[in-house]
């Protein structure tokens, strides 16, 4: 067992760090004005941010068949969130996680300042739900030490409303092609030094490929209470069962010819049942601010594929942060615990079900982050300077097909430092120079299940990824543009990488250490109000991601993302009534492999939404996508070399989701 987990429990209670959540928690248990203190709060952080970040607002896609974070995320600069199916979705930032082809990793995602990804550090981005929440916070990079992380990509914190942020009932109906149907209920309210928020969400669709089918359910909840001037806590809940058929990929011949076709060999899926609990408590002392957070989550995973993937999870965690202002002095310390248990299971896939036991084991993972930040103010000018260290361990006990153990640690820390200058009113321009790190986690650690007695290292043997960022920028208003523009840098030791060693239908992907790669691009979003009723939405993302003097590859580009990617929306008309053409421009595909052999077509992808008031509080909204019916790739699952794959194993592409027409109506009371 696991010595160390009580006391790296009792570690983390100990320390603190800030988070806009809790002062939006301290306001919330008082005044009605807290709905602008809680969001102007968000925005503070962002600013003082010395790194890529940004504040993606509800309403900003409220009026869009809102199915996976890509929808959510799409004017989000440097945000890589490309769909596959129905909610799945690649998402990347910086290339973090470049080559995972399923779940996700790299990236730290968070509901109300609380980490959702299992105690290993993977995760599984379904569990936030768009619709569900008030407002996404971005954090890119180094930007995320402000919740502790440590990874190339950085951190996204998903903000849930409360009684008192959206009083009242709250309905919502949409639908639209591939049969997909969707309702939404919401109610929210306050009495005295109490609220509480409760929303109920169905969903159903056929997607837009054969055996795309998928069904969930979700509950999300909160209440709150002011146990006095300085104290007040938080509960929250969350119930969901997703049900998600599998297409999987196609070859590129069908990727043009045939788009919808779909794969029913093992009738795949992934099948998740979960539920959430977690507190937050917010403390407010003279020149301190403190929250502490404890979380348990439970989750089922019935997930066919080339066997039976039957894992039941429990992870638990604490965390603890606070803030001290000393004159020019600010001080942020902190630390998060996450604790996992894991009963996997493998089968013999029967069609779909669970046919003779090839697998079974206990997997203990633990990770804990301790960080810090200090910020001197000289006018308007702030420097920056900070770090985590991070301890994790990984074990599994196997019981089946043998008998065996594995068992790894790591340790590592982090340093950063950075600036933000406040040019003039509305406008930074920030830096830093910082170190990131990550672990492996169990699907890299036991690559189909190798373990076995005999095995010398039982594990894998992977070391972490290190990388170097540098990164300038700047953000803020000027006259009537609104920018958000970073150029980083970063240089990789060990970055781990995927491929597919086979048939995704058969053989898993392997993971490996590269030697040296490079990650540099620009991240760039334009806002501009060109006219009263005319505003026009741009981002681009220039990623140059690529092998440095490889012993195999040289100086090739890594496969995956392309290079240059641009969207844009054109808003027409006042807030009552819009209309809002948009289009999604990808010059040059991606390529499919590390040798570079294969490069998939660009595409350009144009869509629309609008919307009309038809009396305050209730909105019609339509949502039109891919109007010229593109068929393209979307998504790759990256290989060695494409040259050398047989027909069978050139299955490694997802298309474009096809064109589709979506439309409902929101309403609150």
């Amino acid at each position: 067992m696991m010595q160390s987990f009580p006391f790296a429990g009792a570690v983390a209670a100990l320390a603190f760090v800030t988070s806009p959540a809790a002062a939006d928690e301290i306001d919330s248990a008082g005044a009605d004005t807290i709905v602008v203190t809680g969001i102007a709060a968000s925005e503070t952080e962002i600013a003082a941010r010395p790194g890529g970040a940004d504040l993606v607002r509800a309403a900003d896609f409220e009026n869009r068949a809102a199915v996976s974070l890509r929808d959510a995320l799409a004017f989000s600069p440097g945000v890589y969130a490309q769909p596959r199916f129905g909610q799945e979705v690649r998402l990347s930032i910086r290339g973090s996680g470049l080559s995972r082809g399923f779940h996700m990793r790299g990236l730290t995602l968070l509901q109300d300042g609380v980490p959702i990804n299992l105690a290993d550090d993977n995760g599984d981005f379904q569990e936030l739900h768009p619709t569900l929440f008030t407002h996404l916070e971005v954090f890119r990079g180094a930007s995320a030490l402000r919740f502790g992380g440590s990874t190339l990509g950085g951190a996204i914190n998903a903000v849930t409303p409360t009684g008192r942020s959206e009083p009242g009932l709250a309905l919502r109906v949409d639908g639209g092609s591939f049969d997909t149907l969707r309702g939404q209920a919401a109610f929210g309210g306050a009495t005295g030094a109490g609220d509480a928020w409760i929303a109920i969400a169905a969903d159903r669709s056929d997607g837009d490929r054969q055996h795309a089918r998928r069904d969930s359910l979700r509950l999300n909840a909160n209440a709150g209470i002011a146990i006095s001037e300085a104290v007040s806590t938080r509960f929250y809940a969350s119930a969901m069962s997703i049900d998600q058929e599998l297409p999987g990929p196609l070859r590129l011949a069908d990727v043009r010819d045939n788009p919808r076709r779909g794969n029913f060999v093992g009738d795949q899926q992934r099948d998740i049942d979960s539920i959430r609990l977690q507190n937050r408590t917010s403390i407010s002392l003279p020149g301190a601010a403190i929250e502490i957070a404890a979380f348990a989550n439970l989750k089922d995973l019935f997930h066919p594929i080339f066997q039976v993937v039957d894992q039941k999870s429990t992870d638990t965690g604490l965390l603890a942060r606070a803030a001290f202002d000393v004159g020019p002095l600010a001080l942020t310390i902190g630390s998060n615990a996450r604790f996992g248990r894991t009963a996997a299971q493998q089968f013999v896939n029967r069609n779909g079900r669970r046919g003779a036991r090839t697998f079974a084991a206990t997997q203990r993972a633990e990770t804990i982050d301790v960080y810090g930040e200090g910020r001197w103010r000289l006018g308007s000018l702030e420097l920056i300077a900070g770090g985590v260290y991070t301890h994790a361990r990984r074990r599994i006990e196997q019981r089946i097909p043998t008998p065996a153990e594995g068992r790894v640690s790591f340790d590592e820390v982090s340093p950063r430092v950075g600036f933000v200058w406040a040019v003039e009113d509305g406008l930074r321009l920030y830096g830093n120079y910082s170190r990131s790190h990550e672990f492996p986690g169990f699907v890299e650690l036991n690559q189909a299940n190798a373990l076995t007695p005999a095995s010398p290292n039982r594990f894998v043997p992977l070391a972490a990824q290190r990388a170097w960022t540098a990164e300038l920028g700047v953000r803020g208003a000027f006259g009537p543009a609104r920018l958000d523009v970073s150029l980083y840098r970063a240089t990789l030791r060990g970055e781990l990488l995927q491929f597919n060693t086979g048939p995704l239908t058969g053989i898993p992907a392997a993971t490996f250490n590269a030697d040296r790669t490079l990650h540099q691009g620009v991240e760039a979003g334009l806002d501009l109000a060109i006219a009263p009723r005319l505003r026009l939405r741009q981002i681009y993302t220039w990623s140059d991601f690529r092998f440095r003097d490889d012993a195999q590859y040289g100086d090739n580009r890594l496969p995956v993302v392309p290079e240059h990617f641009y969207r844009a929306e054109l808003r027409i008309g006042a807030d009552r009534v819009h209309v809002a053409p948009t289009i999604e421009w990808v010059p040059r595909g991606a390529f499919a492999d590390y040798a570079n052999t294969l490069r998939v077509d660009g595409y350009t992808l144009i869509g629309a939404t609008a919307e009309a008031e038809l009396r305050p509080g209730i909105a019609l909204f339509v949502d039109v996508r891919n109007v010229t019916s593109e068929n393209r790739v979307g998504d790759v699952a990256a290989v060695v070399d494409f040259s050398r794959l047989t027909p069978a194993q050139q299955a490694i592409f997802y298309p474009l989701e096809r064109r589709g027409v979506f439309g409902g109506i929101r309403a609150r009371y």
